[in-house]
């Protein structure tokens, strides 16, 4: 078993609640990890936990080109090339329905989580090509296969990165450079405790028992569950692995 021993990993949306449990996992197997986020106190401390010849972090925001840039030059700079990248960041945006849905908000979902990907990509691609290959894991969701009422922007760019995602598989593909989504169902965790306040703002523990009860394993995921894909997608036991999505979502889309 190879693993991740000794790959260099970059995390964006590295201070979010499923980054924090990879970078532990991820460490733990062997592997290097840059950390990227726009809020630095919590990079900080969470880089504070590691060695430097481990875990380092960089501020940018995903939708900045030149932003992006910078975070895949210092992950060479600090750790000799790129190896996997873990396209995490994400944002819920507002819930309404499609007809009250203003298009700066619907604009800046896309922003981030459709360009902060393609970003990615585009800018660790030559990087991966130049080291014989590696993967590209990228963070979508059951609402990338299935829509939900009143959060149009945030399935929209769900869905999108799935037909990014097997665009660059087969582009990335004769270089050695894989491209796959983890699609997970609702994860515990800050995203989901948003969500459910703004699909049900008058009683959000009903709106939490009702999406539960319609996964049968009967529970969300936990951040470890979506983790144990990434670190199988990012690993050489998924070698011939490319340009497909995989469910973690204890059932929910079967």
């Amino acid at each position: 078993m190879q693993g991740v021993t000794d790959k260099t990993v970059i995390l964006t949306g590295g201070a979010g609640d499923i980054a924090k449990v990879a970078v532990q996992r991820f460490v733990d197997g062997g592997a290097r990890v840059m950390l990227v986020d726009l809020d630095e106190n919590s990079l900080r401390e969470i880089a504070s936990q590691y060695d430097e010849a481990t875990v380092r972090y960089t501020v940018a925001d995903v939708t900045s080109e030149a932003d992006t840039a910078a975070y895949v030059t210092a992950t060479v700079e600090a750790f000799g090339g790129v190896d996997v990248l873990l396209a995490n960041a994400g944002v819920e945006g507002p819930s309404a329905p499609v007809s009250e849905f203003d298009l700066q908000s619907f604009q800046r979902v896309l922003d981030v989580n459709v360009s902060g990907v393609f970003l990615g990509i585009k800018h660790v691609f030559p990087v991966m090509a130049a080291n014989g290959g590696g993967s590209v894991v990228i963070t979508s969701s059951v609402a990338g296969v299935s829509a939900t009422p009143g959060i149009c922007a945030y399935g929209t760019s769900k869905h999108a990165v799935i037909g990014l995602m097997r665009a660059c598989a087969k582009e990335g593909g004769p270089q050695n450079i894989r491209v796959n989504t983890v699609n997970p169902s609702p994860v515990e965790g800050r995203m989901m405790r948003s969500l459910e306040s703004r699909l049900m703002p008058e009683d959000p523990t009903a709106q939490y028992e009702a999406i539960k009860a319609a996964i049968p394993l009967e529970r969300y995921a936990d951040p470890e569950d979506v983790v144990n894909l990434m670190l199988f997608l990012a690993s050489e036991e998924s070698r011939f692995l490319n340009g497909a999505t995989y469910m973690v979502d204890g059932g929910m889309t079967a």
